[in-house]
């Protein structure tokens, strides 16, 4: 069997990628963010982009999962404090009544 091996062309110039005589061509230190192992590379930023999305969604859907948790647990604070009078759910508003006098 064949093993797979990423190209070497650069997108931005159509010719092989130059390495660190590029601009484009960056280190990446942090945390894997599928397997949590620390990552240390050098690498071509275009080709980054597609990680990094990866670990910008995470850490998206955690912040929201945190703001979630930290309103059920305000609410849950202040359900004891402030009361709420019960409205009516699914009220339909008659076209014919006005709030105005003429």
């Amino acid at each position: 069997m064949a093993k797979i091996e990423q190209g070497k062309l650069c997108p931005l110039i159509g010719e092989d990628c130059r390495g660190l005589e590029c601009a484009w061509y960056t280190k990446i230190a942090g945390t894997h963010p599928q397997t949590g192992e620390s990552v240390e590379e050098w690498g071509c930023a275009v080709a980054w982009i597609p990680f990094l999305q990866v670990d910008n969604s995470k850490a998206v859907n955690q912040q929201g999962a945190a703001v979630e948790s930290f309103r059920n647990e305000t609410l849950n604070l202040l359900r004891p404090v402030v009361t709420l009078r019960p409205t009516q759910e699914n009220k339909l508003i008659d076209v014919n009544e006005t709030n105005y006098s003429t």
